[in-house]
Parts: structure tokens; C-alpha cells; sequence
């Protein structure tokens, strides 16, 4: 069974960067500094110091998980908190409570898993390549189940707006990764701290108030309460985040301190992204069944994972110093699904449905795998474990 996993999918030049990497980034949020690391320094204090950092890492991103799940039984079509589809039964109210518990929590794991590898001078790579990839895919799992707070429908937004709203959490995320590939420092965007505790905010404030007290509009407008969470998200991304990675990047070239990458190597990651963005699109325009409102979670979680899979790669190339692939073979699969559907007739529409639920599932295991194969190839490169703490680390 083992053996499934013993696939290289690093280089000798990849694991060679990672022997020379030094972790090196820059938090000037006032709600991290002056609120959350000196929670986080008191919390993790809790922990014994034989508990590996990844354990506490790979807990905050299950429980994440679990709140997709959660939603996804209860909230399959994001139909459930929308009062114009009555047959769908709503939420119930405990889920609210559980999904705020859980943001919380793996909030404050994702946030003292670094300072228990301090502690425990266990501080390496892999942590931090562990930590940013599974982070990549949490950039579905949060945004999805907000969405079932305000539902698909009334005093809301529709599932095509809200996939346009995954995108950009995707390219964020993804942003602030191809800024480290060309600055070498990490940046950390203030958006994330911010949108957790807003996230736990909101599930609380449902779980006393139910999803009905989030059905108004602003006073003297049209603009409901999902649509402001749509322009907030907007805002904070494109007004502010975006901005400050182009002036990030400007100044490292202009003071000498960056990578000195050409613009089209250093724009080179993009075009995997961009490849699999157009491709969506031309899905979802000449959809047979108009697959975003068919199945809208599926094809949010096919996506999600691909666009995870891409930042993993890119992470990998940012952390080692080495080229980014121009494009991912996690592709394949997708375009191949695309000219099926593209290419079904009329009469059997439906059979979109199937064709992406294949998809989905492909790529999942696909991810899987890359992932499982790339820490099992790091820790025996390294000689370490990635759920323990050695006696050689001690």
C-alpha cells in the first residue's frame, strides 16, 4: 500500500533548495500583532511539547474540512437559508455553533503550530510547506460555507457571483505565494486573521439570530447583506491586497533585493492559472445543463482543489528557488472533461453532472497523492516525521 506513495514528484534540484531554504516574512497586521500572537503565545503553552507542530497543523485543516462536510449533508445546493425554496429544510441551528467552534479552532491551530516547531526546535520546510499547502485548500472550505449563511437566492448572491468570489480568495492566496517567488519574503496579507474572526462572527451571530436575520437591505438601497459581504471581499482584495503585492514586488526589484526574474519568468506562474481559469469558463458558458446552478458545490470543490494543487507546486518552486512548470499535468484531466462536455448532445445534458462528480473525484485522489508522495519523499530526505518529533530533533 506504502509503495502508492513512493512516487518522486521532487527534483534533486527541488530538495537541494529546500536543504538551503530560511524561512523569512513580514506581518504588519495590528490585529495579528497586538491581538492574535499574544493569544496564540498563551495557548500554545498548553500543548506538551512532544505534540509535532504538523499535528496541530493537519487538525486546524480537518476541522475545516469537517465544516464542508457538514454543510454539504445539510446544505448540499446552498438552497437552505434562501425562504424561495421552502421544500429545503433549514440548517439546524447547532451546525452554526459547531462551524463557529471549528473556524475558532483551526484558526488558533493554523496560528500556533509555528510557534510549537519554535518550542520544540523543530522548525524546518516541510512545516512550512505543509502549513501553506493545506492553507491552499482551506481557501475553499471557509468562503463555501459562508455562502450557506446567506443562501443562493433572496438577499443574496447567485452561484455563478459566489464562484467569481472563490476566485478571488484563490487568487489571493495565490498572489501573495507569486510574490514571495519574485521578493523571497513573504508577505502576510492582512485579510486572513481578519476573515477568520469574521467568519466565527458570523456563524455565532446565525446560531443566536438564525439565517433569516441576515435577509435586509441597507437602508435607502438594494444592497443586501450578501451583496455587501461581496463588495467587502472585493474591496479588501482588489482595493488593497492586489495593490500592495505589485508595490511589494516594484520595490524589490527597484532596491535590487529580489530575485531579478525577467517579467515573463516571474509571470510565469500565472499561466497554469490562467490556463484552468479559461477553461472553466468556457465550461460553465457552454455548459449543457448549466452546470453552476445544477451542481454549484461540485464544480466549487473541482475547482478549489485544482487551483490548490497549482499554489502547492508554486510553493514548492518559491521555497526551493527553483523554475515554476509552465504547465501542471492536473490539467489534463480537466480539458479532457471539458471537450466531453463540450461535445455531449442535447438529449444527454445530464450526463454533465456525472462527467463532473468523475472529474472531481480524479483530481482529488490526484492531489492527494502529490501531497502524501511529496511530505513522505521530504521526510526521508531530511530524516524526520511528519506527525513526531524524533529523538534526533530532541
Amino acid at each position: 500500500m506504502a509503495r502508492m506513495f513512493d512516487y518522486e514528484y521532487l527534483s534533486q534540484e527541488h530538495l537541494a533548495g529546500f536543504e538551503h531554504y530560511k524561512y523569512s516574512s513580514v506581518d504588519t497586521n495590528p490585529l495579528s500583532i497586538y491581538v492574535m500572537h499574544p493569544f496564540w503565545n498563551s495557548i500554545v503553552k498548553f500543548f506538551p511539547e512532544w505534540v509535532a507542530p504538523n499535528v496541530l497543523t493537519f487538525t486546524g485543516f480537518m476541522l475545516t474540512v469537517l465544516n464542508f462536510l457538514l454543510f454539504s449533508v445539510y446544505d448540499y445546493e446552498f438552497r437552505a437559508s434562501s425562504d424561495t425554496f421552502p421544500k429545503n429544510p433549514p440548517i439546524p441551528e447547532w451546525a452554526w455553533l459547531a462551524s463557529a467552534l471549528c473556524v475558532f479552532a483551526a484558526h488558533t491551530l493554523d496560528g500556533i503550530d509555528g510557534k510549537q516547531a519554535r518550542r520544540t526546535k523543530t522548525s524546518g520546510p516541510l512545516g512550512e510547506l505543509f502549513d501553506h499547502g493545506l492553507d491552499s485548500w482551506t481557501t475553499l472550505f471557509i468562503p463555501a460555507c459562508l455562502y450557506s449563511v446567506y443562501g443562493s437566492s433572496d438577499y443574496s448572491i447567485g452561484p455563478l457571483r459566489m464562484y467569481f468570489c472563490l476566485w478571488n480568495v484563490f487568487g489571493m492566496f495565490y498572489v501573495s505565494h507569486w510574490e514571495k517567488y519574485n521578493t523571497g519574503l513573504l508577505f502576510l496579507p492582512w485579510g486572513y486573521d481578519l476573515s477568520m474572526v469574521v467568519a466565527t462572527l458570523i456563524f455565532s451571530l446565525t446560531f443566536f439570530g438564525g439565517y433569516s436575520m441576515w435577509k435586509f437591505d441597507l437602508p435607502g438601497t438594494s444592497v443586501s447583506a450578501g451583496i455587501l459581504c461581496e463588495m467587502m471581499l472585493y474591496a479588501g482584495s482588489l482595493g488593497i491586497s492586489l495593490p500592495m503585492s505589485f508595490y511589494n514586488i516594484y520595490k524589490a526589484y527597484k532596491d535590487g533585493t529580489g530575485k531579478g526574474r525577467s517579467f515573463t519568468e516571474a509571470n510565469r506562474p500565472f499561466f497554469s492559472l490562467a490556463l484552468f481559469f479559461t477553461s472553466c469558463m468556457v465550461w460553465i458558458a457552454y455548459s449543457p445543463s448549466n452546470i453552476i446552478v445544477v451542481d454549484p458545490r461540485a464544480f466549487y470543490f473541482m475547482t478549489g482543489t485544482v487551483v490548490s494543487n497549482i499554489c502547492c507546486r508554486l510553493i514548492v518552486n518559491q521555497m526551493s528557488d527553483t523554475r515554476c512548470d509552465l504547465v501542471h499535468w492536473i490539467l489534463v484531466p480537466v480539458i479532457v472533461a471539458l471537450g466531453i462536455v463540450l461535445c455531449l448532445p442535447a438529449g444527454i445534458a445530464s450526463t454533465e453532472k456525472y462527467i463532473l462528480w468523475l472529474l472531481t473525484g480524479g483530481v482529488t485522489l490526484l492531489h492527494i497523492h502529490y501531497g502524501i508522495c511529496v511530505v513522505r519523499q521530504m521526510c526521508k530526505h531530511f530524516n524526520i516525521h511528519c506527525f513526531s518529533i524524533s529523538k534526533k530533533e530532541d
